[in-house]
């Protein structure tokens, strides 16, 4: 039986206006100016950041796999924090913000699709990487401009699929009285923490969308540089090793970064669920890391560097002439 205070499915056809409160951060009102101000700036910068190198990609004629799939990922980052960071930004400017059930499963259900979609596109990254170093002599008929169209569209299209049935399966559970999601964005834990359910059934939907978006594409890119690793272990020359290695340490330090934050919130059970601790680890990838990956793109990618490079100069020719 539901508990009591627990809010019913059926109000919705009712027609009671369901909302949830979000919290964010309340607790730390002292410091609201100071972190408004600083998630701004921040925000601004990543916007800015991943803007400069989608638009970098889309004004090179000649674009190879890496940059498409970096084109892909850029836009995906700029779509996540637009998901994110405007509510969570008008939270700390009125002390918490009230959000719809619709609204919430909207911002949850694009949230996992784009972070879903970031999982699959690492993934197709990371064969790229694989047939770039174990078959360079059929690199270019391997990973045609069509197979890149659609690995980018199965990477949107699987990620939204199994973000919507995640949404569907959580917001078909009743809910608890207070309303109050201490969290600034409807995250998917923090929005199961309120769910009325004994055991474990509410976690199963997390635990599939884990499996699928999480889980599947790191086994993928774990075979791609197993595969990478055993090349490099047959290459003699010292300068050959470091050389390919270095085509994929961008892309690696995007993964640990993506893959370290995704784990920690996602894959554990309910009963471990720490409001202000997952706050500042989704602090981490959903402000830090979208500004951290322009500046791997731009610090580590040649073919990157090379663009903003002639963009630059195009700017200062401009204002020559």
């Amino acid at each position: 039986m539901p508990c009591e205070g627990c809010m019913e499915r059926d109000n919705m056809s009712s027609g009671a206006t369901m909302e949830f409160l979000l919290l964010g951060f309340s607790e730390l009102l002292h410091l609201r100016v100071l972190l408004f101000f600083t998630f701004l700036i921040v925000h601004l910068v990543t916007l800015a950041g991943n803007m400069m190198i989608f638009m970098a990609v889309v004004m090179e004629p000649s674009r190879p796999p890496m940059l498409f799939f970096l084109g892909q990922l850029s836009a995906v980052e700029l779509c996540y924090t637009l998901v994110i960071v405007p509510k969570a930004l008008l939270g700390l400017a009125v002390g918490g913000s009230p959000i719809s059930m619709p609204g919430c499963a909207t911002q949850m259900h694009l949230f996992v699709a784009l972070g879903g979609a970031e999982c699959f596109l690492l993934a197709a990254m990371a064969y790229d990487r694989y047939v770039a170093v174990c078959q360079p002599l059929r690199y270019a008929a391997l990973m045609g401009e069509g197979l890149c169209l659609r690995l980018a569209l199965a990477c949107a299209l699987g990620a939204f699929a199994v973000a919507l049935g995640l949404t569907v399966a959580v917001f078909h559970l009743p809910f608890c009285q207070p309303r109050r999601i201490d969290h600034f964005f409807c995250d998917v834990p923090a929005v199961l923490h309120l769910a009325c359910t004994q055991g474990y059934a509410a976690e199963l939907a997390l635990l599939a969308a884990c499996v699928l978006l999480l889980l599947l594409p790191f086994l993928l890119i774990l075979a791609s540089y197993l595969c990478i690793a055993a090349a490099l272990l047959g290459v003699a020359s010292p300068v050959g090793r470091g050389k390919a290695f270095s085509t994929c340490v961008s892309h690696l330090a995007i993964t640990l970064l993506h893959y370290g934050c995704a784990t920690f919130i996602y894959i554990r059970p309910k009963s471990s669920y720490s409001p202000a601790r997952d706050k500042v680890v989704s602090l981490v990838y959903t402000n830090v890391t979208p500004l951290m990956y322009p500046l791997i793109y731009s610090l580590r990618n040649k073919e990157i560097r090379g663009i903003l490079r002639k963009m630059l100069r195009r700017k200062k020719i401009g204002e020559l002439g």
